[in-house]
């Protein structure tokens, strides 16, 4: 771990895509989606394609009430990085590949000047030799086991043939041809399975015991680099700040999942369109990090087409975003990197509070730059995307949506 870090706790996250498996174990979102019958244009309010159009679901884990921080909140698996997942007995583990770059993952493509801190920090100088590219992939896998069960391990049987596909990693990724999605072992039995979830949620370090035992190693190579967020500040407390690796990954068929009830108390396996009309629709909550995502997976209504995109965009990089607050009496702005409004010398060290208010309207703030980059918010249902610039390291664009104007110059707030 950093232990570097004074105000931002490291964590990362899993956007766990998988092909449709209709049975009474997945919990299918359902409201207005039902009534949305084209794919997207005017006529449809959110400007998304219809839930049919999707051959794949996300998994999304509702947070407890109790919990302190985004209470009864709809997430992606994931948490806080544990010392154990930076433990050098992963060396023996990974044994086969700890001389290839970043076991076998590739090397990005991204300048060093401009790599995300979380993964570019010298692990070394830190006391650990797993490189940070390999160690939050592992606490992602981990996280995703304790929440929801689902476990993202290859058998030690398969490591021969990850070798052979990881050698020349580079070189595959500058292609377009299709990689098949992932498959999860079957080699384990769900009693096995349950009662070493049980350990690892009583003490992480247990996952690396779990791997030796079970002779498996975490499907690192299944994650593919995504983002990086960073919790803005004056909006969780000063203790709730995180700097949060994302990665994406695409499962061929939706999973056996439970939830822990106690972090987690349910899970929802939903399209992206339906997350996303059940939020409109003040049916759950999700945070503005998965409310930008997933517009961006709405791009994407074929999971082979998600996959591919997301496998060969990995190695060119991500942006590190600390979201900038512009607050108004009847709106708030969420200003992205790359917005024309966007503070200069952003001080993103945590410690100050980088919040800035204004009297002016939606249309004059518009008015006001043509580079937009931000998150429109009424109220914590009601949000939209406003985008016009070109995102950086070859990433896509989120489907945008209509803001309503007369609402934030007139109308009441609900902050």
């Amino acid at each position: 771990m950093n232990i570097a870090l004074r105000h931002w706790k490291e964590a990362a996250t899993v956007i766990l895509a998988a092909g449709k498996r209709h049975n009474g174990n997945v919990d299918v979102l359902k409201g207005s989606i039902s009534r949305v019958t084209t794919v997207p244009s005017a006529n449809c309010p959110l400007g998304l394609p219809p839930k049919s159009a999707f051959d794949y679901e996300v998994l999304l884990l509702k947070r407890s009430g109790k919990s302190g921080f985004m209470p009864n909140a709809y997430v992606f698996p994931g948490g806080l990085v544990d010392s154990s997942d930076f433990s050098n007995e992963w060396l023996d583990i990974f044994k086969p590949f700890v001389k290839a770059p970043n076991f076998g993952l590739g090397v990005v493509r991204q300048s060093p000047d401009t790599r995300p801190p979380i993964f570019s920090t010298n692990r070394v100088k830190l006391g650990s030799q797993i490189p940070g590219d390999v160690a939050f992939r592992i606490c992602a896998i981990r996280e995703t086991f304790e929440e929801s069960g689902v476990l993202l391990v290859v058998p030690k049987k398969e490591q021969d043939s990850i070798v052979q596909r990881s050698s020349n990693k580079n070189e595959q990724d500058s292609n377009t041809a299709e990689s098949p999605l992932t498959v999860l072992s079957g080699q384990w039995s769900r009693s096995e399975i349950a009662k070493w979830r049980m350990l690892v949620v009583e003490n992480p370090s247990n996952f690396i015991k779990m791997c030796k035992e079970l002779e498996c190693l975490p499907n690192i190579w299944a994650l593919h680099e995504w983002g990086n967020w960073l919790t803005p500040t004056g909006v969780y407390g000063k203790q709730r700040r995180y700097d949060t690796a994302f990665y994406i990954c695409c499962l061929q068929e939706t999973p056996h999942t439970v939830q822990d009830e106690k972090e987690i108390v349910h899970f929802k396996w939903s399209t992206p369109s339906e997350v996303l009309h059940s939020y409109q629709a003040r049916e759950m909550w999700i945070a503005p990090p998965q409310f930008y995502d997933l517009r961006r997976i709405c791009r994407f209504p074929e999971l082979q087409k998600l996959h591919n995109f997301s496998r060969q965009r990995s190695l060119q990089g991500c942006e590190q975003w600390l979201a900038v607050r512009l607050i108004s009496p009847n709106f708030y702005i969420s200003l992205l990197p790359g917005d024309g409004l966007y503070p200069d010398n952003v001080n993103d060290s945590g410690h100050t509070d980088i919040n800035m208010r204004t009297r002016k309207s939606l249309r004059e703030l518009e008015e006001e730059s043509s580079r937009l980059h931000r998150i429109v918010c009424h109220d914590p249902y009601t949000s939209s995307v406003q985008i016009t610039i070109t995102p950086k390291y070859g990433h896509v664009a989120p489907l945008s949506g209509p803001v309503q104007n007369d609402q934030s110059e007139h109308g009441s707030s609900k902050l």
